[in-house]
């Protein structure tokens, strides 16, 4: 009768055996990552959702409707209430053991891309390359018209709302809101690169939600 660290020992073997077998190994990765970073999840015990309730469900219609009011509330809000809540973590919070795993994979031409739900920008800043932001990234801001993406810091905002200065199309920060669709260019990345893999790690996240939990199904076909 084997130990559950025999068993552990077992299923650690396997899946290392796996990973060395595949041609293109690609990582789903959502919350659970940077808990350890000290961002709490959005959903589940602990979660700030569970906390402090839904986010709005219109927010990027919201947007549509008034960007000059979004973007004096974004410029002017307030360090009080859920909002701050939700960004001083993620203000604090640097990539952990686990975000420098990946990158040692990925140097060693293991890992070949990520696909990452995380907005809080720590696969970057561990030393990741091949990313896939498929929920946006919390420093940059982008264009909805073109799809340009800037670094916060180095966007310009010289009016309200800012335009894009290659296509005059509405500026708002990357992070994807509820209610907008997810950017093309990226899905379209997402996509390619479930279907060229053959070997998906699912990494913090229950995979529940589309269209992240479309991307294991259609590495498996």
């Amino acid at each position: 009768m084997t130990s559950p660290g025999q068993e552990q020992e077992k299923a650690i073997e396997g899946a290392s055996r796996l990973i060395h077998q595949s041609r293109h190994v690609i990582a789903l990765v959502g919350a659970g990552i940077s808990v350890e970073s000290g961002i709490p999840p959005f959903r589940g015990p602990g979660g700030l959702y569970t906390r402090v309730g839904e986010p709005d469900m219109r927010g990027y219609q919201r947007f549509l409707d008034d960007p000059e009011a979004h973007w004096r509330n974004l410029l002017h809000r307030e360090s009080e209430g859920p909002g701050a809540e939700s960004r001083r973590p993620m203000q604090d919070a640097r990539p952990n053991p686990g975000h420098h795993a990946l990158v040692e994979l990925e140097e060693m031409g293991v890992l070949k891309h990520i696909i990452t739900q995380n907005v809080d920008n720590l696969h970057r800043e561990a030393g990741s390359k091949n990313i896939a932001e498929i929920h946006g990234n919390r420093r940059k801001v982008r264009c909805i018209g073109c799809g340009t993406r800037w670094m916060r810091e180095e966007f310009q905002i010289r009016e309200l709302p800012p335009r894009c200065p290659a296509c005059g199309g509405l500026i708002k920060g990357d992070t994807v809101s509820f209610g907008e669709p997810i950017p093309r260019d990226v899905l379209s990345v997402c996509f390619q690169e479930a279907e060229r893999c053959d070997c998906m790690l699912i990494i913090g996240t229950s995979a529940l939600v589309y269209p992240a939990a479309g991307f294991p199904p259609e590495a498996k076909m």
